[in-house]
């Protein structure tokens, strides 16, 4: 048996779900793989919307699986029989929800001819759990890596392979999702899944009839190189390059922004590791000393107690620029600063002034910094650019780089129903608000 390809329609507005999965089906159509196509009424769409979501897919698409991903943590049997009746197929109950929960619901959406998937999410023993589901009668389980998870570069494949052996004692179906794109589907279809299930990368493309032509492909073993994927640690560079500073700042929930910084040649942006100087106002000792001292790569970021006079000038910009370092940040002042824009060095201060100070030799190095409420420790990643500075805990990295990318795409999809004519506030209904 071919595996199928479950669309995963987790948004908010039920009108752009519609159109989505009409996208998908065409393809479907088109590739003769519509018995192959089954369509999820995401937990999104059913919190915003209700199980009208679930009766407009039924009634659009009659001869599709409807899959209504109620997440149930309790009163098993009443939210299968919810959906059964709103016309859904199969009804998704938590692992983690306890044994006579999932009985129930098997008992319930059996009655109506349904079937019941048990998605592992959160499950801490997930190939444990699987085998105590399987023997509770469910029908199919989910292998699940939430958002969260995948923020951090978790992958569903490693869990896959091992609960796919499942099979072999229970007659069960195993299901795979988390960030899946038509990179890694081929990955999963090889360890055994019988479900592939994709979202995002269908739901927030700009052609998604084409995305979902090009996971069906994927999943017939076709190469196909995307731009969607879920970022680790060796890419993390690349990933800051591409967003901007607004979407990291989004990212982080407005934390670790500092504004205020002056940049001596706008346009340019500095991306690196902190290596942090500590120095007393206009004292240049450390500040040059660092320079020596910094990793090629780093942003040498200086802490001069934010007074009006330079520790850092034309000269000391070029020897870190021979150096390779990528940036300088200094809460104080900076000279020089016509010949530093010919350098086409990434240089911010708080102060642009004609004067400096001594080099006394004052302060010290890589050491933890506090400017203006944002802690800077050696090695947390510091993007800066026109609109300001953030800082990003070193431990947070692929995190952070993740959701980033999250809020520029979701951002483009926003941009893309602008393009169509939309307004602002009613793109907004569709990707942010749930109706009331």
């Amino acid at each position: 048996m071919k595996p199928a390809l479950q669309v995963a329609l987790d948004l908010l507005d039920l009108e752009k779900a519609l159109e989505i999965a009409e996208a998908s089906y065409k393809a479907a159509e088109r590739l003769g793989a519509t018995d192959r196509l089954r369509l999820e009424a995401g937990t999104p769409l059913v919190k915003a919307e209700g199980m009208r979501a679930v009766k407009e897919l039924r009634k659009r698409f009659p001869e599709n699986v409807i899959v209504v991903d109620m997440k149930t943590m309790d009163t098993g049997r009443l939210e299968a029989e919810m959906a059964m009746r709103a016309g859904g197929d199969v009804v998704a109950v938590l692992g983690v929800a306890p044994d006579a929960t999932i009985r129930e619901a098997v008992l319930g959406a059996h009655d109506y001819g349904g079937k019941v998937m048990v998605d592992l999410i959160g499950v801490k023993k997930p190939i444990d759990r699987a085998k105590e589901v399987a023997s509770l009668g469910v029908d199919i389980i989910g292998v699940h890596v939430g958002i969260d998870e995948q923020m951090l570069g978790m992958s569903p494949i490693d869990i896959l392979r091992e609960v796919v052996k499942i099979k072999d004692e229970h007659d069960v179906l195993v299901a795979v999702a988390g960030g899946l794109t038509p990179e890694s589907i081929p990955d999963v279809v090889s360890a055994g899944a019988d479900i592939v299930i994709v979202g995002s990368y269908i739901t927030k493309s700009r052609d998604p009839e084409k995305a979902t032509e090009e996971c069906f492909r994927a999943m017939e073993g076709v190469k196909i190189e995307t731009k969607r994927k879920r970022w680790t640690k060796e890419e993390i560079r690349k990933v800051f390059e591409t967003v901007s500073t607004p979407n990291i700042a989004d990212a982080m929930k407005r934390r670790n922004v500092i504004v205020g910084l002056k940049s001596v040649r706008p346009g340019l942006r500095a991306i690196g590791p902190a290596f942090t100087v500590r120095t007393a106002p206009g004292d240049r000792y450390r500040p040059v000393k660092a320079i020596d001292m910094a990793p090629e790569g780093s942003v040498i970021v200086i802490d001069a107690g934010d007074a009006p006079i330079a520790c850092r000038g034309e000269l000391a910009t070029r020897s870190a620029k021979n150096r390779g370092i990528a940036g300088v940040v200094i809460f104080g002042g900076i000279r020089d600063v016509e010949v530093i824009r010919e350098l086409e060095f990434p240089a911010f201060a708080t102060h642009i002034v004609p004067h400096a100070g001594e080099p006394k030799g004052f302060g010290e190095v890589n050491v933890p910094l506090e400017v203006r409420g944002v802690i800077i420790n050696p090695g947390d990643r510091v993007v800066v650019d026109d609109n300001g500075m953030i800082v990003i805990p070193r431990e947070r990295l692929v995190e952070i780089a993740n959701r980033a990318f999250d809020v520029r795409e979701k951002e483009e999809a926003i941009r893309r129903e602008i393009e169509k004519g939309k307004t602002l506030g009613e793109v907004m209904k569709m990707y942010i608000e749930a109706k009331e």
